[in-house]
């Protein structure tokens, strides 16, 4: 006799917090003894070539209120535009060097931030050049699925222009959503889930 699944309904989706933080960075939540240090904490160190930067930046809700329980991961190239990838077949990417990062949110400030370096140019699926460019991740309480955003470099004006990415979008008043100023020691970059200076995301 063939079992009846009616029964076996859907259950509700449930946001990501607060037990991502649990899971993804355990020391930070004062859970000692799972990693000697939380995944992704440092992308670098004292070989890593490039323009070492730090990266800060904050994630507001759609009231321009800073979530304090955000967390961002970051994926980007190198400094010669090469990513640390079993599918990187332009070359050897730099050993010294993770290209991905982990940093929840500060819960005072909601600042997040990374030590990092400037990626170099990578090609497009057409060949064509991207401008320097980060890819984000984030995901905080009240987010049902992660968001996907790109920094880009707001001193990369020549890049940015012939960016293929950037050149595929429509509303054009909206880019300046996607670009990190400069700062003394590296860039800032907030994100803005909602409202008149949403940040731009990605459907990937």
């Amino acid at each position: 006799m063939v079992q009846d699944l009616g029964q076996l309904k859907e259950s509700p989706s449930q946001t990501a917090g607060p037990y991502v933080h649990i899971g993804c960075t355990p020391n930070f939540c004062g859970i000692d003894g799972v990693y000697g240090e939380d995944l992704g904490v440092s992308m670098v160190n004292d070989r890593t070539r490039g323009e070492r930067i730090v990266l800060t930046g904050q994630v507001f809700d759609g009231t321009n209120t800073p979530l304090k329980d955000a967390l961002v991961e970051i994926w980007q190239a190198d400094a010669d535009g090469l990513y640390n990838s079993p599918s990187e077949m332009r070359g050897t990417a730099d050993p010294n060097f993770t290209g991905w990062g982990r940093q929840p949110a500060d819960q005072k400030t909601g600042e997040y931030r990374f030590e990092t370096v400037k990626p170099g140019r990578v090609p497009f699926v057409d060949g064509r050049l991207q401008a320097p460019h980060i890819t984000f991740w984030i995901v905080a309480r009240g987010i049902n699925l992660g968001l996907n955003t790109r920094l880009y470099f707001a001193d990369e004006e020549a890049a940015n222009g012939e960016d293929p990415v950037l050149q595929r979008i429509e509303h054009r008043v909206r880019i300046p959503t996607l670009m990190a100023a400069k700062t003394p020691d590296g860039y800032r970059f907030d994100i803005h889930l909602q409202g008149d200076d949403e940040t731009i995301f990605f459907d990937l």
